[in-house]
């Protein structure tokens, strides 16, 4: 079910449209003479393409649910040569081609020609030769970053590459709560501010904070669930982060608020943390585990059951990957976005957490309400384009853009998902959470 009716409108397309059946002799075409050919296997959404001389085709009569805009010959002729999933987004930062209607959509559009690339590489050498050299220059930048993978200095470093950018760049798009995870919507008529708070209240019910409790956020962001631990259930809160534009932030944030006396924010990473001196009642981490890696997963889940007291709990919210979904090519995600970023499944999720001695007390999946905050994002994103640029760059601007709409349609699709797993530390058979799921979600 689309849940999201936040849709990009569809500009109207200027040119006449040009069937698969009556090709113009000036289509620019190299080693195809009929794009009905090309396109036969195709079953997405109808679409046109209008090339950098501007001949228009169209895939069949109806009008283009979107419009594949070329911008150079460049991408035509990879396109039909071969394909992979960073390549294609390179393509698409750089501005050698546009999407202009349902962004969303024209993910049928790039998948089908990353999968006929693949595909068509046992049989065309040429095509074979590029998707190998491109595949080996991905895994050389990944092997140029310093340190070993998921080392506290290259987590560092990874995160410092996505989050230390200017807040007002988030803010713009993120809303006035800050937060940057999925959102929980109760109906199709809330706001993305709403769906937020609702997340955080979810969150703080779920762990059933009390007054006075201890409480850590693992990979706090800008300090927004901090805030309102402290705030609205009265705990000592505490966050880290490994961003010190995030924690420069958090802490403005809480010295504007006035709650320095129950709420800090420092940074620090989470294998620092030492049981012996720190322990807490409730601990929280938000899209944080997916910095994690998995060799790390098992000494993440200890380090958390460690730093609890006996009856605490612990949320882990993160983003998961169907142990169906197999990977293509390298990463765009990987070389633009989260740097050494690694999703595992919900099975590896609650296989570390009990061998660390959690109990499993619930675990929910949030993956159509991830879809519609992204939906939210990227049309927020869109329409504060002008000031956006204020703070970045273009390429910023385009990789953010495409990193989103891919991540919308991944969650639609089922590859990726996000659960909330909610684990406890028993003393002798005792917990200190609800029993009753009816209390986290009245209104």
């Amino acid at each position: 079910m689309q849940i999201s009716e936040l849709q990009i409108s569809q500009p109207q397309i200027c040119q006449p449209q040009i069937s698969a059946q009556q090709e113009p002799d000036r289509l620019p075409l190299p080693g195809s003479d009929s794009l009905g050919k090309l396109f036969a296997r195709y079953s997405g959404p109808p679409f046109a393409i209008r090339f950098w001389n501007g001949a228009v085709w169209a895939i069949s009569p109806h009008a283009p649910v979107f419009t594949i805009v070329l911008l150079s010959e460049r991408i035509w002729n990879r396109l039909l040569s071969g394909i992979n999933e960073l390549s294609l987004g390179e393509a698409f930062v750089l501005g050698e081609f546009d999407v202009e209607g349902d962004i969303y959509a024209a993910f049928h559009f790039a998948q089908f020609f990353v999968t006929s690339s693949m595909e068509g590489a046992q049989a065309s050498p040429g095509a074979r030769i590029w998707l190998f050299a491109n595949r080996m220059l991905a895994e050389a930048r990944r092997l140029m970053r310093p340190g070993s993978r998921h080392s506290v200095r290259r987590d560092a470093n990874a995160i410092t590459y996505h989050y230390d950018k200017p807040a007002e760049f988030y803010r713009l798009w993120l809303g006035e709560s800050m937060v940057y995870s999925c959102a929980y919507f109760h109906n199709s008529t809330q706001t993305l501010d709403q769906a937020q708070y609702n997340k955080l209240e979810q969150i703080c019910r779920k762990l059933r904070l009390q007054p006075q409790d201890h409480f850590l956020d693992v990979g706090c962001g800008w300090g927004s669930l901090v805030l309102y631990a402290a705030s609205r259930f009265g705990v000592h809160a505490s966050g880290i982060t490994l961003s010190h534009e995030q924690e420069r932030i958090g802490k403005q944030r809480i010295h504007q608020a006035g709650m320095q006396n129950n709420s800090q924010i420092e940074y620090r990473d989470y294998r620092s943390l030492d049981e012996t001196r720190e322990s807490f009642d409730k601990i929280a981490s938000v899209g944080m585990s997916e910095h994690v890696g998995l060799a790390n997963l098992p000494l993440y889940f200890r380090k958390a059951y460690s730093l609890l007291r006996p009856k605490g709990a612990f949320l882990n919210h993160a983003i998961t990957r169907s142990a169906t979904l197999q990977k293509r090519g390298p990463s765009f995600i990987d070389q633009y976005v989260f740097p050494d970023g690694e999703l595992v499944t919900l099975s590896d999720t609650v296989r570390c957490a009990e061998q660390a001695g959690f109990e499993v007390r619930d675990v929910e999946d949030l993956r159509e309400h991830y879809e519609r905050t992204l939906h939210c994002w990227v049309k927020a994103l869109t329409d504060c384009k002008e000031q956006v640029l204020r703070f970045v760059d273009e390429k910023t601007y385009r990789i953010w853009k495409i990193y989103m709409a891919g991540s919308a349609e991944a969650f639609r699709r089922g590859d990726i998902a996000v659960h909330q797993v909610l684990l406890s530390k028993g003393d002798s058979g005792q917990i200190g959470l609800s029993v009753d799921r009816a209390e986290w979600y009245r209104n």
